[in-house]
């Protein structure tokens, strides 16, 4: 939940200063919404939590470096996360490892097992398909579904124009759906 006494401005201007505390201001202003967009890039609590201190880590040790540029400052958040994120994937590429635990998806109370089970297995494979599509993409649907941020938010974290982020939204989405329709996964229901 948003601090209605944070005035992001100041604080900014007092941690730039080496005011630890204005940093704990901001850390707690935004550590949520980073653990969230590295913890859907990543899809594992542990590299996430560790993830996410290291952004915060370097964004405390850079701040002092850091200018306005007409984008919020949780633009420059995320994209200290987005190049921690691509190098830990960069890193993961070149040792092969096999992941022991997806995703849960926990079903709804109250529903058959039967349907549990379909619904479980067409979200698993709608996540796997997402995980499939280039960093860029997942980027863009983190910040979008996730984050639900606006187009003229995700262009500013991710250096596009409004227009351009429209258009890659629009086509991942097509693509996503004629990938879930060459698979038969139907995620409207019955």
């Amino acid at each position: 939940m948003a601090d209605l006494d944070f005035n992001e401005d100041d604080t900014l201007t007092r941690a730039s200063t080496g005011d630890r505390d204005a940093f704990g201001r901001l850390y707690e202003q935004y550590v949520d919404r980073i653990f969230n967009y590295v913890y859907y890039r990543t899809g594992n609590l542990h590299d996430a939590e560790d993830l996410t201190a290291r952004v915060f880590q370097r964004a405390m040790n850079h701040i002092k470096n850091y200018t306005d540029r007409g984008v919020p400052f949780s633009a420059w958040l995320y994209r200290i996360a987005h190049n921690l994120v691509a190098n830990w994937h960069r890193d993961r590429s070149r040792r092969q490892e096999i992941p022991l635990d997806e995703l849960p998806i926990l079903p709804a109370k109250g529903d058959h097992p039967e349907r549990n089970l379909v619904r479980s297995q067409e979200q698993g494979a709608l996540l796997r398909l997402i995980r499939r599509l280039p960093p860029e993409r997942q980027t863009l649907l983190i910040l979008k579904f996730v984050e639900n941020m606006s187009n003229a938010e995700i262009g500013g974290i991710m250096g596009r124009s409004e227009g351009a982020v429209k258009s890659l939204y629009h086509r991942t989405l097509l693509s996503l759906r004629d990938q879930l329709g060459d698979q038969n996964i139907n995620l409207e229901g019955e």
